[in-house]
């Protein structure tokens, strides 16, 4: 585990970084508060400091206080060395984001035990943070599929049309649906729909662009939000995605199924102020027609008056 010792005496540098070194750490050594600073700001910060207080520059105690307020995480566990012994003055270093402090001189059996006691409580925290984006993973996908849950796509279809709204972009929708697919279900049974739903998720999150979002909308429709795609991208990006699921037969055990899809697309033009409803409209209408013209197909209805801005 990576270490940062900022202390600028040379010879209580060098006593740290072999004491460190022996006890298994990667040491990273810092001689004043502002190398200190530097060091606790990059993105692969050690998760470890010990922090003299006073140091040139910036001491210890200021090296704490910008820390905190960063707010950052990953965690850094911070701990003060320092001569002072006054009550007052460890309140001060307490009260600036160290989490731990030894005064000087100290035994290097209580500083060992001290960083032990550090790295459980960022063991504790990563636990905290897997958990909470388990949490949070949970709320916002959709547990078959993988693919962002119909509350979460239309969160973010609005997001986008409020940036296209900013930047003067075009921005497009994609709905989705699999033809016929209770039939699926009622002649193979619902766990092979289950599979069909996974296998077809997978094939259209592939079939689209890294910063496109993709989303379950419901049972078997599927929404795609296609940020600064104009209408001639939206239909190629479509007939990708059309194709994604019908080129190839879906296995199912032993047999194979062929799927096909039905695609709405609707287009918001540039210059436009568009509402999430009035798209999600045009784009339902256009799958509407897709289904009606005989499925496996794309329509499009590209938004030329809505509103005003």
């Amino acid at each position: 585990m990576k270490i940062l010792a900022a202390e600028d005496n040379p010879v209580f540098q060098s006593m740290l970084r072999s004491m460190l070194t022996k006890w298994g750490y990667e040491v990273i050594v810092a001689q004043d508060g502002e190398e200190a600073l530097r060091v606790l700001e990059t993105d692969d910060a050690p998760r470890l400091a010990i922090l003299d207080w006073m140091m040139p520059g910036i001491d210890g105690v200021d090296v704490c206080r910008r820390v905190r307020a960063v707010g950052r995480e990953p965690y850094i566990y911070i701990l003060l060395l320092t001569a002072r012994t006054d009550s007052e003055d460890l309140v001060e270093g307490m009260d600036s984001g160290a989490d731990d402090y030894l005064t000087k001189p100290f035994k290097a059996p209580e500083l060992r035990a001290r960083l032990r006691a550090g790295q459980r409580i960022l063991d504790l925290q990563e636990q905290l943070l897997a958990a909470r984006e388990a949490l949070r993973q949970e709320a916002t996908h959709d547990s078959l599929t993988g693919l962002l849950n119909r509350h979460a796509i239309l969160a973010l279809l609005n997001m986008e049309l409020e940036r296209a709204a900013r930047e003067l972009r075009p921005l497009s929708v994609l709905m989705v649906d699999l033809d016929h697919f209770k039939r699926v279900n009622d002649r193979y049974g619902h766990l092979a729909g289950d599979v069909v739903l996974r296998e077809s998720a997978e094939r259209m999150k592939s079939s689209i662009r890294r910063y496109d979002a993709s989303g379950r909308y419901g049972g078997e429709e599927f929404l795609f939000v296609l940020p600064g795609c104009s209408v001639e991208g939206a239909l190629a990006q479509a007939e990708r995605l059309r194709l994604s699921i019908a080129a190839t037969p879906i296995a199912i055990g032993a047999q194979s199924l062929t799927v096909t899809c039905s695609v709405g697309v609707a287009c918001r033009p540039p210059v436009l102020r568009v509402d999430t409803d009035t798209l999600m409209r045009e784009a339902d209408l256009a799958l509407y027609a897709a289904k009606e013209n005989g499925r496996d197909q794309v329509v499009c209805h590209c938004i030329e008056v809505v509103g005003s801005s």
